[in-house]
C-alpha cells in the first residue's frame, strides 16, 4: 500500500492522503487499518463513534471495489481529506459501473453495501455520492462531521 500526501494544511491535522492498493481481498483490513493508523498519528479530533462510521464505510467500499471492479481495475485508490470540521473518504477505482443503492431486501444475505454506508452517513449527519472520474472510472465518496451529530 503507497501512502502520499497532498496539499498545505491549514491546522496540524488537515491534509489530504491517497493510498493505493490491488483489488484483492487482504487489501480491505489494510486499507481500514491505514486509514485508522493516519487518523490517530495525524492527531485528528474525530469521536470514535465517527471513526467506527469511517472503518465501517472504507470496508464496505473496498470491498465492493474488490468484488466488483477488479476485473477492470486491478487497483483501487482509497483518499482520506481531512478539514477543520469534516473528515472525507473515498475509494476510485477504473470500473465505469455506478452503483446505486439498493433498497432493503431482507431475503437477500448481501448486496448492502452501498445501502449501509449511506445510512451510517445520514445519521452522522454527512454527505456521499458516487462520481464518474476523468477516465471512465468511479470514486464514491463519504463526508462525516468530526463531531457525531446531535439530536435533540
Amino acid at each position: 500500500m503507497t501512502i502520499e500526501r497532498e496539499g498545505g494544511d491549514s491546522l496540524p491535522y488537515e491534509g489530504v492522503w491517497r493510498f493505493t492498493a490491488p483489488a484483492v481481498d487482504a487489501s480491505v483490513p489494510q486499507a481500514r487499518h491505514a486509514v485508522r493508523d493516519l487518523l490517530l498519528r495525524q492527531g485528528v479530533p474525530v469521536a470514535d463513534e465517527v471513526v467506527q462510521g469511517l472503518l465501517l464505510i472504507v470496508s464496505e467500499l473496498v470491498t465492493n471495489a474488490v468484488r466488483h471492479a477488479a476485473l477492470l481495475s486491478p487497483m483501487l485508490a482509497v483518499e482520506v481529506a481531512v478539514g477543520a470540521e469534516w473528515v472525507r473518504v473515498s475509494v476510485e477505482d477504473n470500473h465505469p459501473y455506478r452503483p446505486t443503492a439498493l433498497e432493503t431486501d431482507h431475503g437477500r444475505t448481501g448486496g448492502r453495501g452501498l445501502l449501509l454506508v449511506r445510512e451510517i452517513t445520514r445519521e452522522a449527519g454527512g454527505a456521499c455520492e458516487v462520481e464518474h472520474t476523468a477516465t471512465g472510472g468511479k470514486v464514491i465518496w463519504a463526508a462525516l462531521p468530526l463531531k457525531p451529530a446531535q439530536f435533540f
